[in-house]
């Protein structure tokens, strides 16, 4: 896979999502209010839970990507999916960590900038995955992997995550 290809589908998908979108949303509402008008120091809770959320999501997008390139072998883009799938590191506790780190991206955001307007595209990035990926993504996967995707699936909640990472059948685990 090369490595134009990864860093075409993460500018393509996760970077619109968290920049582009926001900053779009931003210019033409122009809601913008940093400590969402509360008194110091309150002031700075909202933005410190934002720049934690950032990095938390920050953090399991480019875990996501390093394993969708090296245990999958592919991106996280449609148009070149992993040839093998993704069951370690952060995936034995959920299936979809690359959402929730947009989403924690995108929630942080909002909560640093004070943006009304961004929680709304929180939301409603939240609810067109909440919609996608039951009804088409993991139709997708149970028909290019078969029984290990439906026993996966079974065993790692979509959203929230297991405390115990799960083991899969005769996979050694990491």
């Amino acid at each position: 896979m090369s490595i134009f290809k990864h860093i075409l589908s993460i500018i393509l998908l996760p970077t619109v999502m968290t920049v582009v979108v926001p900053a779009a949303i931003l210019y033409r509402t122009g809601t913008a209010n940093v400590g969402w008008s509360l008194p110091a120091p309150l002031n700075l809770a909202p933005s410190s839970c934002g720049i934690v959320l950032i990095v938390l999501g920050l953090t399991l997008v480019a875990g996501t990507i390093f394993l969708f390139a090296t245990v999958g072998r592919g991106t996280l883009a449609p148009w070149a999916p992993p040839e093998r799938l993704v069951v370690r590191g952060i995936y034995r506790h959920v299936r979809n960590p690359m959402i929730s780190g947009v989403l924690f991206i995108l929630c942080g955001e909002a909560l640093l900038i004070g943006s009304i307007s961004l929680l709304g595209w929180f939301g409603t990035f939240f609810l067109i995955n909440l919609i996608y990926i039951p009804l088409l993504e993991e139709p997708g996967l149970e028909e290019r992997f078969g029984q290990s995707y439906r026993v996966y699936k079974r065993n790692v909640p979509r959203w929230i995550p297991r405390i115990k990472p799960w083991d899969a059948p005769g996979a050694a685990s990491s």
